[in-house]
């Protein structure tokens, strides 16, 4: 009892002491703290030494204005090419691709995926293909889709599927590993056919490791997105980029990469990663298990 007792008075005192220490390194200290609580501050902080020195930069002129264009300029440019509806359009072109591409590619990843997993003869036919073709860059492809199906939306749409489809067949594959076997066993001791253990066992076991492969995906084909339109779009904030670089306006150039990475940051942040903590957060009781197993 004794020896309880002091230790309990020892963490009191030691508590004590922390916050002395804490309120003895002044306001400053506070509200740096205070920020590091503030999701605004999270958010956005990192960015600020970034464009404070690319701002810098910028005003210095160390690099020639023709090559390297300041955040005045590209603000300058965003509200022009918003005011003509040029950089609106240019989006929802960009964003309609995206779409068609994101859904070919979960309508055909994801059953691709579970067959491959689920039976050990299409896993060892198909597993040296997927790597094969994991291997192969999208933009590699263009060449031969061009003469396939020319400057169309089809083009594009095919290179995002490509690259949505392999990344996300390998993350379900991972994620069928990862169920443990016990709970195949349990559910199959119970009475449970082969379709109702794959419905309440297999996909609600993998589904973290899907939500994973569908955010790495996404990623893939947001980047084969904009190296399509830069190659053989006629639209889009790749296109609208490339055709800044052949008349010169480098702040077009700059605004369409400010654009592209603050399009993704949000739908990441808003959607995306959400979707995949949910996902964990619901079905991840299969990790929890096998962790204490």
């Amino acid at each position: 009892m004794t020896s309880t007792t002091f230790s309990t008075d020892e963490k009191r005192a030691g508590r004590g002491s922390g916050r002395g220490r804490g309120a003895r390194r002044g306001p400053a200290w506070r509200l740096w703290h205070r920020c590091l609580r503030s999701g605004t501050f999270r958010t956005l902080g990192p960015f600020v030494p970034v464009v404070a020195l690319w701002w810098l930069l910028a005003a210095l002129e160390v690099f020639p204005e023709s090559f390297f264009a300041g955040p005045p300029a590209v603000v300058d440019k965003f509200g022009e090419l918003m005011e003509k509806g040029i950089l609106p359009g240019y989006l929802t072109d960009s964003l309609t691709r995206l779409c068609y591409g994101v859904g070919f590619g979960l309508l055909i990843g994801l059953p691709l995926g579970f067959a491959v997993a689920m039976s050990r003869v299409l896993r060892l036919a198909c597993w040296p293909i997927l790597l094969f073709f994991q291997a192969v860059a999208d933009i590699a492809w263009l060449p031969i889709v061009i003469v396939w199906f020319g400057f169309s939306l089809t083009t594009v749409t095919f290179v995002i599927v490509y690259t949505i489809v392999f990344p996300l067949m390998l993350s379900v594959v991972a994620g069928v590993e990862q169920v443990p076997r016990e709970l195949v066993r349990a559910a199959r001791s119970l009475g449970a056919g082969r379709l109702r253990v794959f419905l309440e066992v297999i996909v609600p076991g993998a589904l973290p490791s899907v939500a994973g492969g569908i955010r790495t995906g996404l990623g893939y084909g947001w980047r084969a997105l904009v190296a399509a339109e830069i190659i053989v779009g006629t639209s889009g904030v790749g296109f609208m980029m490339f055709d800044a670089r052949r008349v010169g306006d480098v702040s077009q150039v700059f605004l369409g990469m400010a654009v592209l990475g603050t399009l993704w940051y949000a739908l990441d942040a808003l959607i995306l990663a959400p979707f995949e903590r949910a996902t964990v957060e619901r079905w991840g009781m299969v990790r929890a298990m096998e962790a204490d197993g």
